[in-house]
């Protein structure tokens, strides 16, 4: 359905509200045992309930439906009714996983995936022992539950006793409805049902007010009536489900057909369970999809669903962050205010005054900047949170038992860098479980125990945030990596490496010393990628491995991408900025340590190895001062394990610059990360090390590996 643009912000909420449930049902889902944990089954319920309840609020019938199968499930296990099963919980997590999908194709207005959505169905009920469109909705004084209320059916049917064709044909339908008190309290508007009654056929409603109390008892958010509605119209008994979805298993509510088609033998139907949703009244769009017709609708299963701008669009913050922000804007006000009284002149006895003041601006803005930048600063549990169900769904499939440690979990970084992140993580973890933890039988026969450990940790050191890997498997075989590298040409047969750089062979492209291709890993089209990945980011990746023992994966990453810590240098007349995170160390170089290579670049020693020189003169094509090595500063970077020399003619400042994209406002530019303005006003670019370094290789120049 189209969404109304009236509503678009608000439905917006909704689906950000929905994610946000999912994501409660699932972390609640796998840390079930075999025994519910009531309070945390009854986290999962009211999850499903409320966006069951959201869904049919917006018109969004289907994902309500389906929604509605989950949440009885859901409602007998937190009644005791069901035990909790590893069949049950698998397929609730697929469910959420099919939610996420409807969900998602729903915000794109896109078709949804009928076929998984009624397979899913089906495996739902098959659980709850019931078969589609073949088991009676239970009649008014049907059997009870441990905790009083009505056992339900997944989907709405036809009353008890009543045969399908003759309640879908009945010409009316009475309808009695007794809600508990707290109707009004919880925001809910008895008079919507009415209205929703109305268009489809003619309502006649009797008022019950035998439970009216005396004036001075009488609370006015409490809801003392109860209602007898007769509608006749040819009205099918799902619409009337759709219209009373929201009721509260407590509230007393009967269907009874009525009219030519009502020869049957009649019997009121009892409400399905479920907690009151507020302000969930039911749209007129809506329209309640079984599993059984699901599969007639359009075919979807091939339709890609794109992703909803708004997934990334938005950032919720503190409210303690933005009155942070509010405070120093305040401070900021009363600094214009002092530095306002020197337009018309400055008297020689005010310069105390005017110092004074331009260090409080420079105060105040170094805190508003520091405070804007903590509003994009979220918790890198947002990244965490997705891989306890990785874990879970992985360890299942690949026969290894695994427990999972989270640390750090609460340590900050950048939305942008998050983002960026999430999928290099991913990989590695799947690594992990794939490569590097055994079955629980090698484990045991290598003295260890049976279940595995994979930990990811997460903690601030400097000005950088770093991220670990590690699990206790069965390490790196660097024989089998060192030979696989030598039969790929990608090391000389009479190299000699040291252990850490044979255990970083295994970012290089194309590599994998997998014996077997599978869907979890060991294509070699990985590792490669997520230290690139990590590189457009600023950062580095490390790995460290013991065999037998396990395997450390290390990344460090700037805790922004807005601002960085620049070293500012001068080639000739302009300025470039290198990143802080980038330089190793800055010197001159005698004479004697520079060579020329043959129809290559300069290069020099350092300390063993040898470095070439990047020239950033010729590389932008600037007039240099020094045309040398030897006549120049040489700043040393490192990126990607690599290092090189890049000539300048002199250092300057050190200090923190905000970062503009050139290819959003010009266009990209090789060797170069962005720009930036100067407190002249005059514009430096930034230089991208990685790039510049894999310019040079790919130009032939001669760089030397870095054990990090």
């Amino acid at each position: 359905m189209t969404i109304d643009p009236e509503m678009a912000e608000i439905v917006k909420v909704f689906f950000q509200e929905s994610r946000e449930g999912l994501d409660a049902m699932e972390s609640g889902l796998l840390g079930l045992g075999a025994t519910a944990d009531t309070e945390n089954i009854n986290t999962i319920f009211r999850a499903a309930h409320s966006i069951k309840g959201g869904s049919a609020t917006f018109g969004f019938a289907e994902v309500a439906a389906f929604t509605h199968g989950v949440e009885t499930l859901l409602d007998e296990m937190r009644n005791g009714v069901r035990p909790v099963t590893s069949e049950a919980v698998q397929t609730l997590l697929q469910a959420c996983d099919c939610l996420r999908e409807m969900i998602a194709a729903t915000e794109a207005e896109q078709p949804l995936d009928q076929g998984r959505i009624a397979a899913l169905n089906s495996d739902i009920l098959h659980i709850l022992g019931e078969r589609p469109n073949e088991t009676p909705t239970p009649a008014a004084g049907a059997p009870r539950s441990a905790a009083g209320a009505p056992q339900r059916a997944a989907a709405a049917g036809p009353a008890a006793g009543v045969p399908p064709a003759a309640a879908e044909q009945s010409t009316g339908w009475r309808i009695v409805f007794e809600p508990v008190a707290e109707l009004l309290r919880l925001r809910n508007e008895p008079t919507r049902m009415f209205a929703e009654l109305e268009r489809l056929g003619t309502i006649a409603a009797r008022a019950d007010v035998s439970r009216l109390p005396a004036l001075d008892a009488l609370d006015p958010e409490s809801c003392y009536l109860s209602w007898t509605l007769e509608v006749s119209g040819q009205i099918p008994r799902p619409k009337l489900d759709e219209i009373f979805d929201w009721v509260d298993s407590h509230c007393r509510l009967e269907f009874t057909p009525t009219g030519r088609s009502a020869a049957a033998p009649a019997a009121a139907v009892q409400a399905a369970p479920q907690a009151l949703a507020p302000s969930a009244a039911p749209s007129p769009e809506a329209k309640v999809a079984s599993p059984a017709n699901a599969e007639r609708g359009p075919a979807a299963a091939n339709v890609p669903v794109q992703k909803a701008a708004a997934e990334s669009g938005s950032i919720r913050v503190a409210t303690e962050k933005v009155d942070g922000i509010i405070n120093l804007v305040g401070e900021l006000l009363i600094t214009q205010s002092m530095l306002s009284g020197f337009a018309d002149g400055i008297d020689p006895d005010d310069l105390d005054r005017l110092r004074q003041g331009l260090s409080q601006l420079a105060r105040n803005t170094r805190e508003l900047q520091e405070s804007v930048m903590q509003i994009r600063m979220l918790p890198i549990s947002f990244a965490f949170n997705r891989f306890p169900r990785i874990v879970h769904d992985l360890s299942r499939k690949l026969g290894k038992k695994v427990e999972l440690k989270l640390t750090g979990e609460g340590t900050e970084l950048d939305k942008t860098v998050l983002e960026k992140i999430s999928d290099p993580l991913v990989h590695l973890v799947r690594n992990a479980l794939d490569h590097g933890l055994e079955i629980p039988d090698r484990r045991l026969a290598t003295g260890k125990q049976e279940t595995g450990t994979l930990e990811l940790a997460a903690f601030h050191e400097g000005g950088n945030i770093i991220i670990e890997v590690r699990d206790d498997g069965a390490g790196l075989n660097k024989v089998k990596i060192l030979q696989k590298a030598r039969e790929r040409g990608l090391v000389a047969a009479d190299q000699e490496l040291t252990d850490e750089q044979i255990d970083n062979l295994i970012f290089m492209p194309g590599f994998s010393t997998a014996d077997q291709i599978s869907d979890v890993s060991g294509r070699g089209v990985g590792m490669d990628v997520v230290r690139r990945n990590i590189n457009d980011l600023g950062g580095h990746v490390q790995i460290s491995s013991k065999e037998g023992l396990g395997s450390t994966i290390r990344i460090r990453l700037p805790l922004t991408l807005a601002i960085l810590d620049g070293q500012l240098v001068r080639v000739g007349k302009e300025i470039y900025i290198i990143s802080l995170l980038a330089i190793v160390e800055t010197i001159q170089v005698p004479r004697e340590r520079v060579n020329k290579l043959v129809g290559r670049t300069e290069v020099f020693r350092l300390r063993e190895e040898y470095l070439p020189v990047v020239k950033l003169c010729d590389q932008f094509g600037v007039e240099p001062d020094s045309r040398s090595a030897e006549d120049g500063l040489l700043v040393v970077v490192e990126a990607d394990g690599k290092r090189a020399g890049v000539l300048v003619d002199d250092l300057l400042a050190q200090q923190q610059v905000v970062i503009k994209s050139l290819e959003s406002n010009f266009k990209s530019v090789s060797g170069i990360a962005g720009a930036t303005i100067l407190g002249d006003g005059t514009v430096a670019l930034i230089i991208d090390v990685p790039g510049l370094i894999r310019s040079v290789i790919n130009s032939g120049g001669a760089i030397s590996a870095h054990a990090a």
